[in-house]
């Protein structure tokens, strides 16, 4: 019985899923970005994101234990280098997967798995406020209300600063 057994081989021996996973993991790093089945990302998930947490602390031995699971130098690079500074303040949930539809062939789900910070499409950034059109009729006589209330505001500030720097002479 398989009781409370949640992990998914992929149909395949624990080498070659280590191996998979291994070089699944050092394609996300690298890439921030990959494709795959929707079987394969879930696992990759949970292969992947113990190691970014353990990224966040850049020391000898965080880089060791990294590098055991990954077993790629230019990867342990870019991720201490690059993609650590960035999920510095991030508590968890460093990866996204999104289904992309099904494979051809057969029929298997599709999705790609990126990393959240490195997405320059779903980053939080403040749209540009568009205007909307609006009919002339409405839009001159209130165009001209305030084009007359801040020509009446200029004119006071003018005057203002003259008429108070001679009475400030006088006063000495």
């Amino acid at each position: 019985m398989r009781h409370g057994k949640k992990f998914n081989h992929l149909s395949r021996t624990a080498s070659h899923r280590d191996a998979m996973l291994s070089n699944m993991a050092v394609s996300l790093i690298m890439h921030k970005r990959i494709t795959t089945t929707l079987a394969k990302a879930k696992a990759l998930k949970k292969f992947v994101e113990p190691l970014l947490t353990k990224a966040k602390q850049d020391t000898t031995n965080a880089r060791r234990v990294v590098f055991s699971h990954l077993q790629d130098k230019l990867a342990i690079t870019e991720l201490f280098q690059t993609i650590s500074p960035k999920i510095a303040d991030r508590p968890g949930g460093y990866t996204r997967i999104i289904k992309t539809g099904f494979r051809k062939g057969d029929m298997a789900p599709l999705c790609f798995i990126e990393l959240v910070d490195f997405d320059e499409n779903m980053a939080k950034t403040q749209k540009k406020a568009t205007r909307t059109r609006r009919s002339r009729k409405s839009a001159a006589p209130a165009a001209e209300a305030p084009a007359a209330a801040t020509a009446a505001a200029e004119e006071a500030s003018v005057e203002a600063p003259a008429e108070e720097a001679p009475a400030a002479d006088t006063a000495e």
